[in-house]
């Protein structure tokens, strides 16, 4: 197995959002906001070579929506989901899966793509796997998420017959585990992957950032914080006694890191690059 970073740009949200309860004197200090009160995020996703298999781990917010979306959203930055792909020597047409952790529109606007008046999937060979509860919930959207689950990222993939819906228990990638929580959205997935002799978990909302480690730091769009703090707990243990990583999808900067418990709770440790593993 061979994993690879994947950046497809960055965005901005806005910085109270990102951090829920904590004050803006304390968040500040880990991403500083701009006069608009707007942080930047990465948008960073994982390709997985796996011997006949190449899997995508979300997909970006793509180019397919209007301008005005997008300027809601500030996105900046060079690096786009197929510049990434190209670096490494592949092209859409080689992805075989791509597991999307969960669909609201920053993590899943890259799987559908516009051709004319058309919307098809953006890896023409690839089967895409989400967990049915979580589709079940996205396509008949709560009045607090409906902004973020958009039709056009979802229902083109269910018309062209690609998408693998699985349950809590199922592997639908051999060689993947998968960890399924719920206080950010329902049913949301973590790919977990033993790699090099370590483990790594790649975040997505439950903890989007480095920054978002201490327990108390959970987003204002979590439909159920206090089950956030829950998960967060459960993991983080996990991961310090084992020694793990966190692999973060929003971090500006970090990709991963390790996390130790101090006398004030759980913090990172080491950093690194996925690609120094």
């Amino acid at each position: 197995m061979k994993l690879h970073t994947i950046n497809t740009g960055f965005f901005k949200l806005d910085g109270g959002a990102m951090f829920g309860v904590v004050p803006k004197t304390i968040w500040q200090k880990l991403n500083p906001a701009d006069s608009n009160n707007m942080c930047s995020w990465a948008m960073r996703c994982l390709l997985a070579e796996m011997g006949d298999r190449l899997v995508l781990i979300d997909t970006g917010i793509g180019n397919k929506q209007s301008e005005k979306f997008f300027g809601f959203y500030h996105l900046h930055g060079t690096d786009t989901l197929q510049k990434s792909l190209a670096a490494l020597g592949f092209t859409p047409n080689d992805i075989t899966d791509v597991v999307l952790t969960h669909l609201h529109f920053d993590h899943c606007g890259g799987a559908v793509l516009r051709n004319g008046d058309k919307l098809l999937p953006a890896f023409p060979h690839a089967v895409y796997h989400c967990h049915k509860d979580h589709w079940k919930w996205a396509v008949h959207p709560n009045p607090r998420e409906k902004a973020s689950f958009l039709s056009e990222n979802m229902l083109p993939l269910l018309d062209a017959g690609v998408l693998n819906l699985f349950a809590t228990g199922d592997q639908p990638v051999p060689g993947i585990d998968f960890i399924n929580v719920n206080g950010h959205t329902e049913c949301m997935t973590l790919p977990c992957f033993s790699y090099k002799g370590h483990t790594v978990i790649y975040m997505a909302d439950l903890i989007p950032s480095m920054g978002h480690i201490p327990l108390p730091y959970v987003m204002a769009y979590d439909v159920r914080p206090l089950l956030t703090m829950q998960e967060k707990t459960s993991l983080l243990k996990e991961v310090a006694s084992t020694n793990g990583w966190l692999f973060f999808e929003h971090d500006p900067l970090v990709e991963m890191c390790r996390v130790v418990e101090t006398e004030k709770g759980y913090a990172a440790g080491e950093i690194l690059r996925l690609s120094d593993l």
